[in-house]
């Protein structure tokens, strides 16, 4: 079997390199016409867990002091309508990886049908999907994954087998530790894909990942490279180091936020040491909204962590590239993680595989600002595991009615009605107007059926889902002092 995923890996990565090559030389007029440069960028993206669309400064918050990202607004663009395609980790993860939505590579719920993935399971990313590290290193790139991975504790599953040269993390949520009457191992700290402390020692673990990030810049500030910067946190237990604990407003989640800011401040500075920050496009956001609990902010969102409310989906995102993204801008446009694998694709002078449905789209014309420039995105799905609940386009979105809608944990609601909203004037999604606009509804309505003959629902498989990768019998991950 390990042989078989082998080779798959292998094809992968081969037809990916071949893509690109086909493609690179017609793909440079592309990249001319969007006012990109012609070399190779590098390219970061920091991706929170949990954080709240109300956490940053620079998106309301009074109780976090977040000035380098807030610098980041200030010399870049704040995405005020960026999505993610799930509440919660697994499913959105899957999404930045492969430019899908979470149900068309079957990441929307693991093998047990609970809402994301645990450790020991069987189901993880298919080996034969294409990730956005493997177009990238198709293209000459050094890709690095420093965080949390969470698409699969297996080792056909794990990073460096999705793409990455280097990986360095916590595969999975840090609540998913040893516990009694279950086969979890001590949460694992692996670097590639041994295990390098058990149980991880989290007080650190944001100032460890930076250290890392550093290093892997610092070595490959002379070529092209990809960092993907997954945090552990502010996802709960919190944890910070010994400078940020207990220094912020707003208790042991506050304290995470603000050593997240001073994290990405570090790696800013880098970029400037080594004189690499023009070249350089760094993207800022969440996997989920904040957690009905401890102390995260969704505001002036409704809903949290595990919804297909606003505040379980719309994140808070901040891109920044001197010279390319203009400086204090913001755009309200549709943009979603589904978008940066096609978009970072055709920076680095290739495209996203055309060989599959992709269902991410360039963003570039919105990211450079360009006059009149609108969302790619006709529609928006919003789903809960395996049931679509929700449909957006344009301004509008449509929470469809339920016999019972499912929830993340816990039972479901019965008997949920149909309601829409104008979002450009109710983005806290208070004021039903369906009775008044029956047209938008059946409009929405006719989208939602496509989604639910393309991507399936509760009732029916998709005509376009593809199988998740899946083993027969899964191992813990081990610390080993040998």
């Amino acid at each position: 079997m390990n042989k078989s995923l082998n080779r798959r890996n292998f094809l992968k990565i081969a037809g990916a390199t071949a893509l690109g090559a086909v493609l690179a030389g017609c793909t440079d007029k592309l990249v001319q016409s969007a006012n990109s440069p012609t070399d190779k960028p590098n390219f970061i993206i920091i991706f929170c867990d949990d954080l709240g669309y109300g956490d940053l400064g620079c998106f309301g918050s009074k109780k976090h002091r977040t000035p380098n990202i807030d610098r980041m607004a200030d010399e870049g663009m704040r995405f005020t309508s960026f999505y993610v395609t799930s509440g919660v980790c697994t499913p959105s993860r899957s999404s930045l990886m492969t430019g899908c939505y979470p149900r068309r590579v079957n990441m929307h719920q693991d093998s047990d049908n609970l809402c994301v993935l645990f450790p020991v399971g069987k189901k993880g990313l298919n080996p034969n999907e294409i990730t956005i590290a493997e177009v990238l290193k198709s293209r000459g790139y050094a890709t690095a994954c420093v965080g949390k991975w969470h698409l699969g504790d297996q080792p056909q599953f794990l990073p460096t087998s999705q793409g990455f040269d280097y990986y360095y993390g916590i595969p999975y949520s840090n609540d998913m530790g040893e516990r009694k009457n279950s086969n979890r191992p001590p949460l694992p700290l692996l670097q590639n894909k041994k295990v390098i402390e058990a149980p991880v020692k989290q007080n650190t673990i944001t100032k460890r990942y930076t250290e890392q990030v550093i290093k892997f810049i610092t070595s490959n500030k002379d070529k092209p490279f990809f960092v993907y910067l997954p945090h552990t946190m502010p996802h709960n237990p919190v944890h910070s180091s010994d400078n940020f604990r207990g220094k912020s407003a707003n208790d042991g989640y506050g304290d995470c936020v603000e050593e997240i800011d001073f994290s990405t401040g570090q790696i800013l500075q880098t970029l400037k040491n080594l004189n690499i920050d023009d070249r350089t496009l760094i993207v800022f956001t969440s996997d989920n909204g904040a957690a009905q609990r401890w102390g995260g902010s969704n505001l002036p969102l409704s809903g949290f962590k595990g919804s297909t409310a606003e505040g379980g989906m719309r994140e808070p995102a901040v891109m920044r590239w001197p010279g390319k993204i203009p400086a204090g801008t913001t755009c309200d446009e549709l943009a979603s993680t589904l978008d940066l694998m096609p978009t970072l694709a055709q920076l680095a002078g290739t495209k996203a595989p055309t060989d599959r449905i992709i269902d991410g789209k360039n963003i570039w014309p919105l990211m450079t600002g360009k006059r009149g420039a609108k969302s790619p995105h006709k529609v928006f799905y919003y789903y809960q595991m395996d049931q679509l609940q929700a449909v957006r386009s344009g301004k509008w979105k449509l929470h469809i009615p339920l016999k019972m809608k499912k929830r993340n944990w816990g039972k479901g609601t019965p008997d949920t009605p149909l309601n829409l909203y104008n979002l450009q004037a109710d983005i806290a999604e208070t004021n039903n107007v369906a009775d008044q606009h029956p047209d938008v509804v059946k409009r929405l309505f006719a989208l939602a059926e496509k989604a639910r003959i393309d991507l399936g629902d509760v009732d029916r498989k998709g005509t376009g889902q593809r199988p998740a990768g899946l083993v027969v019998t899964p191992k813990p991950l081990l610390f080993s002092s040998k």
